[in-house]
């Protein structure tokens, strides 16, 4: 009995320092033009977050984000982000000036985002809250679909927003060897 109870107290401490896998992921765009909005959500993303260092990285296959019409994941996958040619999305960074404690916190990352074949660095806010057996991390941002080399054709240019929002969600657990 003795030992259980010590081993219930230590284990927020034991989490710790270990890596973090993602359980459930939701990735969301959004753009706001003034013809129509558009939104696509991809929950296939897959993520590790190590709480030792800060180290994060997620990657994202393109052709899972999911539009509300057939046509225009078609013409996302085929047009604008050549999902053939560039199946997948990552993002590589490290949470900076941040304290490793149970808790939620906003936080800064700092890393290289890569989308249609470029790679930019980056840096983008959230939140991390750590709990002894679950991470969750969420960060909103904009990206320019000019830098990373989106075409948006003139006859197009008011259905797609030069920018798009992203939302981005993890609930991690420990990842176990």
């Amino acid at each position: 009995m003795k030992q259980s109870l010590i081993i219930i107290l230590l284990f927020p401490f034991l989490v710790f320092g270990q890596k973090f896998t993602s359980e459930t992921s939701y990735i969301r765009f959004y753009s706001s033009a003034p013809i129509e909005d558009i939104e696509a959500i991809n929950e296939t993303a897959k993520s590790v977050i190590d709480l030792e260092n800060g180290q994060f990285v997620f990657a994202v296959q393109i052709e899972d984000f999911q539009f509300d019409k057939s046509l225009m994941q078609e013409h996302f996958n085929e047009n604008y982000l050549e999902s053939d040619k560039y199946p997948k999305s990552t993002f590589k960074g490290k949470i900076v000036d941040w304290e490793n404690k149970e808790g939620k916190q906003e936080v800064e990352v700092k890393g290289e985002l890569s989308i249609h074949g470029v790679s930019k660095k980056v840096t983008l806010t959230g939140s991390i809250d750590v709990a002894a057996s679950l991470v969750k991390i969420e960060s909103v941002f904009t990206v320019k679909l000019e830098d990373y080399k989106v075409k948006i054709p003139k006859a197009v240019f008011y259905n797609i927003a030069e920018e798009v929002e992203v939302t981005v969600k993890f609930d991690y657990k420990p990842y176990l060897n």
